[in-house]
């Protein structure tokens, strides 16, 4: 079968692959048809995913259908249009002993740790699915969205808040929604007025453009010089990860999702002197998945301005060529598979 292969950094190839064996006890046969691409899919191909090993197959935003039936999973019928969970983990380490097994020590994710969905079939335990009243795109966006709600969740982010999202790219747009959802008032923060406006759509009350407006005056100016109750932080950048710290209000929650690609200096004083909150945020939990599908099904969600790119596998090798030397023009780019 196809699938698209990052053989090493820099280098993205169709290749023909063997066919995933028989489905195991508790697995499903899919077939592919779409695939997200998202920041962790660049940095492997750029070589700069320390998780990464390669030559990898890529992938772990998905949409498919069930190829065929397991009798030990019923509710899982050929021609069901699902998405899944990309994570595994192990049971036993301590975050899944406290329930958080998103941020499981021993975590293997599709594509990274062991190939993942740029290829025609893949097999998934049942467990990971999920069914929804969505279109294939939508489903496709489920996992990537998921991300920023989890943030928020972190967060623990409540209708009373104000809640500032730091980027507003792919996962940053998911914060904005999952922020959104939960009934905050949100503010949008970026360079780029494009994805300001997408932003918008998705639940921003207000938008800062830091290319022409100060940050720290903006956001004084909208929560009455206090500042916000939470920041989220999407970028990974080490001035916005200090920003975060620096502009949210006292006893305020920093959440950061992901991480900053070079060491960033603090003034821990104000750890302490705000008494602050700073919580990391990994990957997402089932609940988190299916208050994204419920959003989705809600229709709250601005899906066509959202997907910027969408090629055919045959183009992945070029497209991800283009998004490593102008990343700034891509903000979800979908492969159609099949």
């Amino acid at each position: 079968m196809k699938a698209v292969v990052l053989e090493a950094p820099g280098h993205a190839a169709i290749r023909s692959v063997p066919e995933p064996a028989s489905p195991g006890a508790d697995e499903i046969l899919l077939r592919v048809h779409k695939v997200g691409l998202c920041g962790s899919d660049l940095n492997s191909y750029r070589g700069r995913n320390p998780l990464i090993a390669f030559p990898r197959i890529p992938g772990h935003e998905v949409a498919a259908t069930v190829v065929a039936a397991n009798p030990a999973h019923p509710q899982w019928t050929a021609g069901m249009e699902v998405t899944l969970s990309p994570y595994s983990n192990c049971g036993q380490c301590p975050a899944c002993l406290r329930g958080r097994a998103n941020a499981c020590q021993f975590n293997q994710t599709l594509g990274v740790q062991r190939d993942g969905a740029l290829t025609e079939y893949i097999t998934v335990p049942a467990s990971r699915l999920y069914s929804a009243s969505l279109t294939l795109k939508e489903l496709c966006l489920v996992e990537p969205l998921t991300v920023g709600f989890h943030a928020a969740a972190r967060g623990r982010v409540a209708p009373q808040d104000t809640v500032a999202i730091i980027g507003c790219g792919g996962v940053g747009l998911g914060a904005v929604a999952g922020a959104a959802f939960r009934g905050a008032t949100v503010i949008g923060v970026d360079l780029d007025d494009a994805k300001l406006a997408t932003a918008q759509k998705a639940g921003a009350v207000y938008l800062i453009n830091t290319a022409r407006e100060d940050l720290r005056a903006r956001l004084a100016e909208l929560t009455s010089g206090r500042g916000p109750d939470v920041i989220i932080e999407a970028i990974g950048l080490p001035h916005t990860f200090r920003a975060a710290v620096e502009e949210v209000a006292f006893t305020g929650r920093v959440v950061y999702i992901g991480y900053a690609k070079e060491q960033v200096a603090y003034e821990t004083r104000l750890f302490v002197q705000k008494e602050l909150d700073i919580l990391g945020s990994r990957n997402a939990q089932p609940e988190d998945f299916r208050s994204v599908i419920r959003m989705l099904e809600e229709r709250r969600f601005p899906v066509e301005e959202a997907v910027t790119h969408t090629v055919p596998i045959e183009e992945a090798p070029s497209i991800f060529a283009a998004w490593d030397s102008d990343p700034a023009r891509f903000t979800k780019i979908m492969i159609d598979v099949s």
